[in-house]
């Protein structure tokens, strides 16, 4: 059976010399990856949950990234081969792009992003982020792709030159026209309140007007901030978790199928059988029986 508890994407190529790299790590134990970065190429790399840790010098140097956090990485004197740590729970979007195609990008903006100045252009640049709630939506749109696999590769390109433009722009007035429900970032707090509060009480989760209330943002705005942010509705996003969650507690072997069920919400073991197997395509029992002993 495929395991799916841990994913790493190969690379997606958008053009000559620019790629991204979709990590996903949904296992309870670390997962380390290594990569290849030659000196010509700039990093840049996105923690959209969890945490990363990125080893230099053999290990010797780690520099931390956060949930919500970025990171930016270039230098022009040595390879910066990409050697992660990522944790339990993690989801990571790198953009690999090479200094050439960068200044084809941003030749005109060299005053405005510094380390493209001729002073600069030999030195090594390293810089940390915080994820804007704009950049999120973008980064939930390429994680979460729901497109036509033959329109995919035009889609992403277009939301990796959207998210360069959000991460070098210093206007916030551009911000807020680029999307008008997220200019309020007391509005993505209480998105992401909604999205704890459903995940807290999975097995019992509020209805949307209950959920509305308890955030304190009425349910146009709650339904559509969700989609937003997280690429879904409320309810399919809980019923991914509540999948997930499923396979963790299968994989724990501590509970039957049918305790697993009443954990996760399901009164009868019926409606968590069919869920779990239209999601993974196998039964939960079947699930059970593949794992190693």
């Amino acid at each position: 059976m495929k395991n799916n508890d841990i994913r790493t994407d190969s690379k997606i190529i958008i053009e000559e010399g620019f790629y991204l790299i979709r990590f996903e790590n949904n296992n309870e134990t670390h997962f380390n990856e290594s990569k290849d970065i030659d000196k010509a190429f700039i990093q840049f790399h996105f923690c959209m949950k969890g945490q990363a840790d990125f080893l230099f010098n053999n290990g010797n140097y780690v520099f931390n990234v956060l949930e919500g956090n970025s990171i930016i990485l270039y230098n022009p004197q040595i390879d910066l081969p990409i050697n992660i740590n990522l944790f339990s729970q993690t989801w990571l979007i790198s953009v690999i792009i090479s200094i050439k195609k960068f200044h084809s990008l941003f030749s005109m903006d060299a005053d405005h992003i510094h380390f493209l100045s001729p002073e600069n252009s030999s030195k090594k640049y390293y810089d940390n982020n915080v994820i804007s709630a704009n950049m999120s939506v973008v980064l939930s749109q390429i994680f979460k792709i729901k497109i036509h696999k033959s329109m995919e590769a035009l889609y992403l390109k277009g939301k990796v030159y959207e998210l360069l433009s959000l991460y070098f722009n210093k206007n916030e007035d551009a911000d807020i026209e680029n999307c008008p429900f997220l200019i309020d970032e007391e509005n993505i707090r209480k998105i992401r309140l909604a999205k704890e509060i459903v995940i807290n009480n999975i097995s019992e989760p509020p209805s949307l007007v209950e959920l509305s209330e308890k955030i304190g943002l009425n349910i146009k705005k709650l339904k559509e901030g969700f989609k937003q942010l997280y690429g879904d509705t409320v309810y399919s996003y809980l019923l991914d978790h509540k999948m997930e969650e499923a396979r963790r507690i299968l994989s724990s072997r501590n509970y039957n199928v049918n305790e697993v069920g009443l954990k996760i919400g399901y009164s009868t073991s019926s409606h968590f059988i069919a869920a779990f197997k239209k999601k993974y395509g196998t039964t939960p029992k079947k699930y059970l029986m593949s794992l190693p002993n």
